[in-house]
Formats: C-alpha cells, sequence, structure tokens
C-alpha cells in the first residue's frame, strides 16, 4: 500500500460519526499497532483489522493514518493535569505521575516508535509537538510561571528551559540506561536534581545573582 492510498480521504456522505466507545476501541487497536510495528509499517488496514473494522470506517473519521495516530497517541497520553497545591514540588509530582505521564508504562512504552516517526517523518514530528508536546509544556510552564509569582523559584531562573528537564532527564534513564521511571525516582530528581537547581539563593546573596564560583 503505498503512502498516498493511506492518506486518501473517503466521501463522508451521509454516513454516522465515529465516536464513543467505538472510537476509544479503534484508537486503542491504534496504538497496540502502533507498538507492534512502529508508525513506518502502521496502515489502515493493519489498524482496521486490529479493530475489527473495515477501513471505509476508518476513513468516516480520519483521513490518514497521521490523524488516527495523533488522536490515538492523545488518548495515552491523556489530558495535561494542572495541579495547584501551592507547591511546586508537589505540584510537579502530581503532574508527573499522572496518568498518561512519565510514570505511566503503557504511554512510555509508546515513546520508541513515537521518536522513531519524528526522526524520519517531519509531517508527523510536527503534528505530534503541535498537538501532544505542546499542551504539555504548556502545563508546566503553568506550574514554574506561578511558582516564581510566588517566590518559589528564583526571578533569573528560566523556565521554559528548566521546564522540560525533569521529564527529560528520567526518559533519558529509561530509554538509554533501561530504568523505568516510577514515582520514586520522579521524588529523587526533583529533591536532588531540579528543586535545588531554582530555589533562591541562601544567606545575603541576592536573589537575582548566582553565588560565585571557587576558581
Amino acid at each position: 500500500m503505498t503512502a498516498q492510498t493511506e492518506t486518501a480521504v473517503e466521501p463522508t456522505g451521509s454516513r454516522p460519526r465515529i465516536e464513543g466507545e467505538r472510537e476509544r476501541e479503534i484508537l486503542h487497536a491504534a496504538l497496540a499497532v502502533l507498538a507492534e510495528v512502529g508508525y513506518d509499517r502502521l496502515t489502515m488496514d493493519a489498524v482496521a483489522t486490529a479493530a475489527h473494522a473495515s477501513k471505509a470506517t476508518l476513513y468516516r473519521r480520519w483521513n490518514g493514518k497521521l490523524a488516527l495516530v495523533i488522536d490515538a497517541l492523545k488518548i495515552a497520553k491523556g489530558t495535561p493535569p494542572m495541579p495547584d497545591t501551592g507547591s511546586l514540588r508537589e505540584d510537579l509530582l502530581a503532574s508527573y505521575c499522572a496518568p498518561g505521564s512519565v510514570t505511566d508504562r503503557a504511554s512510555v512504552d509508546t515513546m520508541a516508535s513515537v521518536l522513531t516517526a519524528m526522526t524520519r517523518d517531519p509531517e508527523f514530528a510536527e503534528a505530534f509537538r503541535r498537538e501532544i508536546i505542546a499542551p504539555k509544556i504548556d502545563a508546566s510552564r503553568a506550574i514554574y510561571a506561578r511558582a516564581q509569582a510566588r517566590g518559589d523559584i528564583r526571578p533569573d531562573v528560566d523556565i521554559d528551559l528548566i521546564g522540560p528537564a525533569l521529564a527529560g532527564i528520567v526518559l533519558h534513564r529509561h530509554f538509554m540506561l533501561g530504568q523505568f521511571p516510577d514515582a520514586a525516582t520522579i521524588e529523587r530528581v526533583l529533591d536532588q536534581i531540579i528543586l535545588p537547581a531554582v530555589r533562591p539563593y541562601d544567606g545575603a546573596v541576592a536573589a537575582s545573582t548566582p553565588p560565585e564560583r571557587t576558581p
């Protein structure tokens, strides 16, 4: 099957929209196929077979595998949580230990296929960053911005730089070192790396000025 065939759109006419539980079944089937064969080899035919549906049924809702897989990943990743506990540490724990986050094994297990697809397919990479990553970045940035406004972190901290650091650290440990991120790992990274990097300086050192380094 050619890529052109995969993205062809079947006229919808008066066919009913696929929604509700049936839509979720198809999306979960797409995730299963993605995990099994990767994005490059995923086809609408394969997802239709896994979902016990016709390919025409899939095309009533999605115009090709890009739209289908992005919607499936939205199901897997979930809506980014927006906790507001009044504590940066507790907000980050609640966010990063939520369903669909970096401690969710099913979600993390799809990332290998996603990372490969992003290196090979610029269209998929753009859609994934826009539809999946951007909302998570916005949620993380809001957590850090609130903490900065409360004075819990220094005003000189670049929250756009520090925001993705926690996920980057734990996912590196998973993919490079084979250590799956659990809640205990999140706590250790927070307490030993993230929070010390952003806290106001102690003593007489001005909050906006880094401490002097000893040669």
